[in-house]
């Protein structure tokens, strides 16, 4: 297999996902995008699913390397609602991509609480490993890890969904305040 064909034919999908949703990625589509005879297309991708799988594990991987790189110092408020702030740049970077990942049925999908309980949610697991550093250092009240990072989750993305559903008359930037209001009050009432 050409790796350097599998590259351009995942950016190719990337960039009619981000351009024209799930929908706008057909294997016909990406190979004429590509140059190449829509049954070489299935040399590197098995099917659809698994091109749009490639391509969404290479983004979710893209994701966790902005959460990565968020401090490691500060309070744990200010980190738990930094890393909500990474959730809402993603969700206003990569809509489409958002939409299908968080918003949409799919198969496939993790499922709480047995996938987040096992861990299975990389997007989830470093917001539940600061939650349950905060409470090991007596920061937030003892709880139920998973329900908290849940919680957060729930909190921000309804507000995205919200926001971007023009629900607000209010600019991002004035958005983006309010969510944080609402984060440190949700995080006041966690503490212990």
């Amino acid at each position: 297999m050409d790796q350097a064909t599998q590259e351009r034919i995942s950016e190719t999908a990337l960039r009619l996902f981000e351009t024209d949703g799930e929908a706008g990625v057909s294997m016909r589509r990406v190979a004429t995008a590509v140059g190449i005879t829509p049954m070489a297309i299935y040399h590197h991708f098995a099917d659809r699913r698994s091109l749009l799988n490639f391509v969404v594990d290479r983004e979710f991987a893209k994701y966790l390397e902005s959460f990565q790189a968020l401090p490691q110092r500060g309070s744990y408020e200010s980190r738990l609602v930094t890393c909500m702030d990474a959730y809402i740049d993603y969700a206003f970077t990569h809509p489409r991509i958002f939409d299908y990942v968080f918003a949409e049925p799919r198969p496939g999908a993790r499922r709480y609480p047995e996938d987040f309980r096992a861990r299975r949610s990389p997007t989830l697991n470093p917001v539940a490993d600061l939650l349950q550093k905060a409470m090991e250092a007596g920061f937030l009240k003892q709880d139920d890890v998973w329900e908290l990072a849940m919680q957060m989750w729930a909190h921000t993305h309804g507000y995205v969904s919200l926001y971007r559903g023009g629900r607000f008359d209010l600019s991002e930037k004035e958005f983006r305040a309010l969510v944080r209001r609402s984060l440190r009050r949700l995080i006041h009432g966690l503490k212990a």
